[in-house]
């Protein structure tokens, strides 16, 4: 992840554990998977095991784990620090 913004400066990580509360946006994002997961594995056999539902997960969450963390971190990043538009209509901003 790049430091700050290459177009207008904004650093990424305002502060140290900035992104602590990302995790609970990664945490609703696996619970949604784990209940779309269920719902299919529901449709598609006649018994859900425990085990077919550990597999299943385990291999979605690993499988979309990159995604599902850089999604958590811009959507906790964006609840704070707003757009602003396109590179050439904002100003620079000026953090040490």
């Amino acid at each position: 992840m790049n430091k700050a913004c290459p177009c207008c400066g904004q650093v990424f990580e305002p502060e140290v554990g900035y992104y602590y509360g990302a995790m609970y946006v990664s945490f609703a994002f696996n619970v949604a998977i784990f209940l779309v997961g269920f719902f299919i594995l529901y449709q598609l056999v006649e018994e859900v095991t425990m085990l077919m539902m550990m597999g299943l997960m385990a291999v979605t969450v690993v499988v979309l784990l990159p995604v599902i963390f850089r999604l958590s971190r811009v959507l906790w990043i964006n609840i704070f620090i707003h757009y602003e538009g396109p590179c050439d209509q904002i100003p620079k901003k000026a953090h040490s």
